[in-house]
């Protein structure tokens, strides 16, 4: 996983270079009260796009910060928790938003509120932090649900409705959407050949470049409800269970026993994010009202390389 060694006191600086000047005056105070006397912390954390989660773990030496086992383990615990939110932002500002933007890049252009990742940290699970088994030092371990950061670049209250097709196609009432995207595809309008990157809001084209599926055609409780992130990635083995569908039964909580399985022609964007499908495919999802619902309710699922699944941050 990534690894970062941070001291409190220069989380300031790293947003002001980062921001260029977008530091609020409480944020440089903090970080000057944590000059004094603070400890060493370091910092890693990945993504695990399958599970929906953040992971975190965060430790320092007792010595760095005048503490001694077994004395000090409430004042470690007060350490650990009270610089968790500073410590994993920088990590977040890496996480892929969409395919030209990051959420740092997010940040820096006031789409979203640095000030809302405070509450996002706030939703961690904690599992309770302990000494090393040397007990020099004391670590702690928090995940996220991506979900909650989902949320907070859904800013629409009401979903925007896809394309209707001047000439229908006909198409079966299907539980669910399923993209497969696991090989290496052109990427469209460039001379080369990628693995789709996952990233927080991807986007459906179909082969004639007609946008399909976006964030804004989510119904925003979708996404809040714990059913689903933006769209869930998976691994090609839970499309091919052996079970009556196929599905696997966690997957199939989401696009059911009888989803629409396509097959990426391509994919698109400055970070390749987005998957192209033919057109004929596109229709017998636009076609239908039913198989538009799902849309809305992102009952959307994109099968992607598995060493594309899980990243360290940043």
């Amino acid at each position: 996983m990534g690894t970062k060694k941070i001291k409190p006191a220069i989380l300031a600086v790293y947003f002001l270079l980062y921001l260029a000047g977008g530091l609020y005056p409480a944020d440089v105070n903090q970080g000057n009260q944590a000059a004094q006397g603070a400890p060493d912390i370091t910092i890693t954390g990945s993504i695990n796009w399958e599970k929906g989660e953040l992971n975190f773990t965060s430790a320092f030496s007792l010595g760095s910060a005048g503490l001694k086992f077994p004395s000090g383990r409430t004042q470690a615990e007060e350490i650990l928790g009270g610089n968790f939110a500073d410590l994993v932002k920088p990590l977040l500002f890496s996480l892929q938003a969409d395919s030209s933007s990051t959420i740092g890049d997010l940040i820096q252009r006031g789409d979203i509120d640095y000030r809302a990742l405070d509450e996002i940290c706030s939703t961690a699970k904690v599992t309770p932090p302990n000494f090393t088994a040397d007990l020099t030092r004391f670590t702690g371990s928090y995940s996220i649900p991506l979900s909650r950061l989902g949320s907070v670049l859904l800013r629409h209250s009401l979903a925007a409705e896809p394309i209707r097709p001047i000439i229908p196609s006909p198409a079966a009432n299907y539980t669910g959407i399923v993209i497969i995207a696991d090989t290496l595809l052109p990427v469209h309008g460039r001379n080369t050949s990628l693995y789709l990157t996952p990233c927080i809001l991807p986007k459906i084209w179909d082969s004639e470049m007609n946008l399909i599926f976006e964030k804004n055609m989510l119904n925003p409780a979708a996404a809040g409800s714990g059913l689903n992130n933006i769209v869930q990635y998976t691994s090609s083995v839970n499309i091919y269970r052996s079970t009556p569908s196929g599905i696997d039964p966690e997957l199939a909580k989401l696009v059911g026993d009888h989803p629409l399985l396509i097959f990426a022609d391509s994919v698109f964007g400055i970070i390749p994010t987005d998957p192209v499908i033919d057109k004929t495919d596109a229709l017998l999802i636009l076609s239908n009202d039913n198989n538009r619902r799902l849309l809305r309710e992102g009952r959307i699922a994109f099968v992607i390389n598995t060493g594309m699944l899980e990243k360290a941050l940043p």
